[in-house]
This record gives structure tokens, sequence and C-alpha cells, in this order.
């Protein structure tokens, strides 16, 4: 009998039973028709595509671009141009969450810097920096 149950999937792909059930969902994985026996078959490149979709979360893009990639992917006359394109974008989306990344980590080392000469918690900067920011 060809293709495998939910849990054989799952179980060979390294993932739940619910994320398939979410993937299908959301449209990333086709849901096969039950048979007759009430089970479900899944297409022996389900395990591919549970693949292609958990390294493209790796690279940071999102169920709603994987989605977008799987449908470039499936249409034979679609080009590299557009995929280019979204993983340009994701590069630049990646770039800017490093520079964020860079901010806040030299604002967080001034903070333990200051915090280092301060006892009391009432006088603590991490403690009045976070305050200010709550209410500013």
């Amino acid at each position: 009998m060809p293709g495998s149950t939910i849990g054989e999937v799952a179980k060979r792909a390294g993932v739940g039973v619910e994320t398939i059930r979410y993937y299908e969902r959301r449209g990333l994985i086709p849901r096969p028709p039950a048979r007759r026996s009430g089970y479900r078959q899944y297409p022996d490149d389900t395990v591919d595509r549970l693949a292609f979709i958990r390294h493209a979360k790796d690279l940071g893009f999102t169920l709603t671009e994987i989605g977008e990639l799987l449908s470039l992917r499936t249409h034979p006359r679609s080009n590299c141009t557009a995929i280019k394109a979204k993983a340009e974008a994701k590069i630049a989306d990646v770039e800017s969450r490093i520079e964020m990344l860079g901010r806040m980590r030299v604002t967080l080392k001034r903070l333990v810097a200051a915090c280092d000469r301060r006892e009391t918690t009432e006088e603590c900067p991490i403690l009045e920096s976070l305050k200010r920011s709550a209410v500013g």
C-alpha cells in the first residue's frame, strides 16, 4: 500500500502529529483523502516537504513565506528571480535584527556595569530603566 500514516510520517520527519495537522490547516501540506479504513495515506514526498519547511524555518522564514516558497517550488514556469528576491528580503530582515540585537547588547552591558556600582534595589539602574521604558 503506497504512502504512510500520519504517525509514520511524523516519526520519519521528526515532528509531531499535531505539527503536521497544523501545516495542513495552514495549507503547507495537502491533506490526503481518507481511505476506506478511515486512515489517511500521505504521499511519500510528504517527509521531504516537511524537511523543506523545517529548513526554511531554521533560516528564519515565516510559515506564510514558506507557503509562498512552496508555491513557487511547485510551479514549473517560475524562475529563481522571485525566490532570490524573497531570500534577499530575508537577509535584510536578519541584518536589521542583528543591528537591533547589537543595540540591545550594548544597553544591557551598560546597565549591568551601572548595576555593579549599586548595592540596593532601590537604586538599581536596570529596574529604573525598565520602569522608564514602560511608562514612556
